[in-house]
């Protein structure tokens, strides 16, 4: 488990940057995006890092706005930048997949 939470860290960015994409979410609901794709071992406290981690970087803006259920939320919101680094991110795992997949088909 050790070992796949490693390699996760930093898919996790570009999987994060690609849900904010689409439509504007908050970190709760990241979460159970990620955990409906099957990261099912994803927790709010290894998410909620990298959202301020993405934010700091200027990849992520967030606004706070008033919930239909309980108290104000934060969503987020992809930047300009963002966008460029979510393309980097594809590509490179295009890259990475594709050269990963031809060492395993050996």
């Amino acid at each position: 488990m050790a070992k796949t939470t490693q390699m996760l860290k930093g898919l996790l960015e570009g999987c994060i940057l690609r849900i904010v994409s689409r439509y504007e979410t908050y970190g709760y609901e990241i979460v159970e995006k990620l955990m409906e794709y099957g990261f099912q071992e994803i927790s709010e406290g290894s998410v909620y890092p990298i959202l301020i981690r993405l934010e700091k970087r200027k990849l992520l803006r967030s606004e706070m706005k008033k919930s239909p259920l309980g108290p104000m939320r934060k969503y987020y919101y992809l930047t300009e930048d963002g966008h460029k680094e979510l393309k980097e991110f594809i590509n490179s795992w295009k890259h990475i997949k594709e050269n990963v997949d031809h060492v395993l088909e050996e």
